[in-house]
């Protein structure tokens, strides 16, 4: 099988450091379980300016380094490889940050998945002189069974695939998002995205 795994807050513990930072930088104070909003500028009420700022100290090196592991997704994605599943992580991280996030796969385990950045988000513009690994139009020619994703903002770019089955990782922003079709499901925990998976 072929799997798609998105990297922020599904491999790791992106929004609740962005929470800290969004503290430490500009005392706003949004605990993660109260982040209703993927789009961080509003879920923390920042200006144009300060979401800039945020968002080039969320991929500095050692920020990226910093983030904890969702609970058992590497665990499960080894399982997975270990059977001969096709993993990849597609992020919309910009290129200038695959270095750090290629030390943190490897720092936990995952050394044989592929990553490729995606400009999912239109962000380059908020990263300087950034740049992606993987173009739409090549994104359009792959082909996944499953896809790991907590973003509503990236379900589009699965229309594609009509037979996909997408395992929406719930987070706070996700949970009164509706699903396009019925191939949706919300997964909890890793431990039910491998149920799923089997």
């Amino acid at each position: 099988m072929k799997i798609y795994v998105d990297y922020d807050d599904c491999l790791c513990e992106t929004a609740r450091s962005f929470s800290e930072l969004a503290l430490a930088m500009f005392d706003k104070n949004v605990p993660y379980e109260e982040i209703r909003f993927f789009e961080l500028d509003k879920a923390f009420e920042l200006d144009e300016n300060q979401y800039d700022q945020l968002m080039i100290r969320g991929h500095q090196p050692e920020v990226l380094l910093s983030y904890e592991e969702t609970p058992g997704a590497s665990e499960v994605i080894n399982e997975w490889l270990s059977l001969g599943h096709d993993v990849s992580i597609i992020t919309g991280r910009p290129f200038s940050s695959y270095e750090p996030s290629r030390i943190w796969l490897d720092d936990h385990g995952l050394k044989d998945v592929k990553l490729f950045c995606l400009n999912k988000y239109g962000r380059d513009s908020l990263i300087y002189n950034s740049d992606y690994s993987l173009e739409l139009e090549d994104y359009y020619k792959m082909d996944f069974d499953f896809a790991v994703e907590d973003s509503p903002k990236a379900f589009k770019f699965f229309n594609h695939l009509p037979n996909l089955k997408v395992l929406v990782f719930d987070r706070p922003w996700n949970s009164e998002c509706t699903f396009p079709n019925n191939n949706y499901t919300r997964c909890n925990d890793w431990d039910s995205i491998r149920k799923i998976v089997g």
